[in-house]
């Protein structure tokens, strides 16, 4: 089983990937431990597409993330079901600073190492507004359009607790 978890920041994709990962025993990816190095560098473009490809080969895994330039149209093809949490700006912001409060000056195990939890106004920003161009919000709508026989959107907390309680009926593995 391969499973594509894409949506947008603060969401609760990695939570999910995370669950999903231990429910159904499959290797996890976390791409936000791809895309950046310690302190929030950009790892090298090269070396990050090696390294999801090399993941990729699995016969089965969980990947978590966006990141077009990282396989994206391959992860999203090879994928048995795609994930999209599609929370509203005003929730994800609330999840993300209630992330901050629980992880602050500590790493995340779905961050890359060396990359401390913050929540700046760029972030809040990008989670507010520059996240949410009508260009990203197409993309995720084309995503979904493209593969809707495959694809679960999660709109909310409520949506969210019924998929985790009903997963072996809705993602069968």
């Amino acid at each position: 089983m391969k499973i594509a978890i894409i949506g947008h920041s603060g969401s609760g994709k990695s939570t999910l990937a995370k669950y999903i990962s231990n429910y159904y025993k499959l290797p996890l990816l976390y791409l936000d431990t791809i895309h950046f190095k310690e302190n929030w560098q950009f790892r090298n473009r090269e070396e990050a597409l090696s390294i999801v490809s090399e993941f990729m080969k699995n016969k089965n895994w969980v990947i978590d993330g966006n990141y077009s330039k990282l396989l994206k149209d391959k992860r999203l093809n090879e994928a048995d079901y795609i994930i999209y949490m599609n929370f509203n700006r005003f929730n994800c912001l609330f999840r993300a600073l209630k992330r901050y409060l629980k992880y602050k000056n500590t790493i995340r195990e779905s961050s890359a190492k060396g990359c401390i939890e913050k929540l700046d106004i760029e972030f809040i920003y990008w989670i507010l507004y520059k996240g949410r161009t009508k260009e990203k919000l197409n993309g995720f709508n084309n995503i979904v359009s493209k593969y809707k026989y495959k694809t679960i959107v999660i709109k909310n907390q409520i949506q969210l607790n019924n998929f985790i309680k009903n997963i072996s009926s809705v993602v069968k593995y």
